[in-house]
């Protein structure tokens, strides 16, 4: 199977790159109505209820963190009465933590240095808005790691969490092709439409270890996909159960072969977790260094959502910190309208343990992060990075650690080698279909550039797709993209994402509409 898929594959490449007889859009259309396999990903199931409704407006009851003690531009710590909003809310079942106009502080000297913990689902965090004169929250000191030795392990300061695990539930029986929407089980006894499951697999096989990383080989430094195998993570939201076939609303994003043992389990989650309106303010003010140490790794680390589905970051700006915010195990959420501004940090907002459908949208890195908005690893996939900006001296994150299917549309931005991140033992920095669609290069010009660079060893990208790649004049290695289409040329469709979602849907939905107005 995988031998002809590799082939197939390989054929189509050619055609595609050199021929040019049919474009991958075109590919796409021709496969959506034919039921046979597109090139590309459907990336159109990202973000919140799968990009299908808007993030809401709730009306869940009010707790003001003012009744509960808080004083606005007090210079006082506010965080007691802020963890006790969050428990009011928790307690209540659903419930709106509000910050009205005015300056809030956490994390001063008088503090246990720990993050904040949501773990209900239902609770949002809203101001009346991200500007100097609206929602402040201020983080004043950073929070230690957890090991100094380890710069990665500071926390964030906010953490939403589900407090179940997932159960193993039971195994895939039959083969499955990527892009489609069906599996089979061996029980499907305790499953039910509308659960939440993660389909998973973690297999060292040579086999399955070659199928993915083709047509490149494996190096003998990269010790995790050797030694553990490949991982893969998709989160999916079951709509039917017949018998024992499992229907989702999205589609599988790899191709199963259940020789490899592939596995169902429950995926423990909370839900309707939201946050906006707020200005996040950290107080790193030094020279940003990469590894240097701890704080500048991580030490003003925001917000972090994990183990959540249908949840949410809007309208909010994130100031001089290290790290603004994160998607981590998570499912169909949406980060959208975020401002990163003042001191240069290390990453921007991202994708990372194993989350599926993640989109991040209307992004405004002007602080210029290190790592500009991206995935990280755990299997992450189905990442959308959607008309967003970062300046020239930035590029976009791929943390290693077995990120796959992610889509860069319409980003504007520097573009060059070595800032995609992640140990050697964890690469590749990123697996198949990375696609590029009209991303705009502001930094200068490369020819030939590489994605499997014999320079170093921290760059290692499987062939991307890069289509309407334009702005510098940066020209690409053949032999190391999958396919490359109208180089140094904008596209139509200009959004990829957009017109997978209206293909998919008939129109585009109003939520996009009054965001590109």
């Amino acid at each position: 199977m995988f031998k002809q898929l590799f082939l197939g594959l390989i054929a189509f490449t050619f055609l595609a790159c050199n021929a040019q007889k049919v474009s991958v859009w075109e590919n796409f259309k021709q496969a959506k109505k034919s039921g046979t396999e597109a090139i590309l990903p459907d990336f159109s199931f990202a973000g919140y209820k799968h990009s299908e409704e808007g993030i809401p407006t709730v009306t869940h009851k009010v707790f003001d963190i003012t009744t509960f003690g808080a004083i606005a531009n007090d210079d006082i710590s506010d965080k007691d009465a802020i963890k006790k909003a969050i428990k009011a809310a928790t307690k209540n079942g659903s419930g709106i933590v509000f910050f009205p106009k005015g300056r809030f502080i956490m994390n001063t000297g008088d503090d246990v240095l720990e993050p904040l913990r949501i773990t209900g689902s239902n609770i949002v965090f809203r101001g009346v808005g991200d500007g100097e004169d609206g929602s402040i929250l201020f983080f004043d000191n950073d929070l230690p790691a957890k090991d100094p030795k380890k710069l990665w392990t500071v926390p964030y300061g906010i953490i939403v969490s589900s407090k179940g695990k997932n159960d193993f539930l039971t195994t895939i029986t039959s083969d499955a092709r990527r892009e489609t929407f069906s599996i089979e089980v061996a029980d499907a006894s305790k499953i039910k439409k509308g659960d939440w499951l993660l389909v998973h697999v973690k297999n060292n096989s040579q086999d399955l270890i070659a199928y993915d990383l083709q047509p490149l080989k494996c190096e003998p430094e990269w010790k995790s996909i050797l030694d553990k195998g490949v991982v893969v993570n998709e989160r999916h939201l079951v709509t039917d159960v017949q018998g024992n076939t499992l229907t989702f609303k999205e589609p599988i994003h790899y191709d199963i072969q259940h020789k490899h043992h592939w596995k169902v389990s429950r995926f423990a989650h909370v839900s309707e977790v939201g946050f906006e309106n707020i200005r996040f303010e950290g107080n790193w003010l030094k020279e940003f260094k990469h590894h240097r140490s701890a704080q500048d790794d991580g030490g003003w680390s925001i917000l972090a959502i994990t183990k959540a589905v249908n949840s949410w970051i809007k309208d909010c700006t994130f100031k001089n910190v290290n790290n603004a915010a994160k998607f981590s195990s998570s499912a169909a959420s949406t980060a959208i309208n975020i401002n990163i501004i003042g001191n240069l940090g290390h990453a921007s907002l991202s994708a990372s343990g194993g989350s599926t459908g993640i989109l991040l949208a209307k992004l405004q890195d002007t602080a210029g992060m290190h790592h500009a908005a991206g995935v990280g690893g755990g299997s992450t996939t189905a990442t959308v990075i959607y008309r967003s900006e970062h300046p020239a001296h930035s590029s976009f994150e791929s943390h290693a650690s077995q990120p796959r299917c992610t889509l860069f549309d319409n980003v504007t931005g520097g573009f060059f080698l070595g800032r995609a991140g992640g140990a050697r033992q964890n690469l590749p920095n990123h697996g198949r279909y990375l696609v590029l669609w009209n991303y705009n290069e502001t930094d200068e010009a490369e020819q030939n550039f590489e994605f499997w660079s014999t320079k170093t060893w921290y760059w290692k990208i499987v062939p991307p797709i890069i289509v309407g790649f334009h702005g510098a004049g940066t020209t690409f290695k053949m032999d190391e993209v999958q396919i490359l289409e109208s180089l140094g040329t904008p596209v139509q469709p200009t959004s990829l994402f957009e017109e997978q979602l209206k293909l998919r849907l008939g129109t585009l939905p109003q939520w996009i509409k009054s965001y590109l107005n």
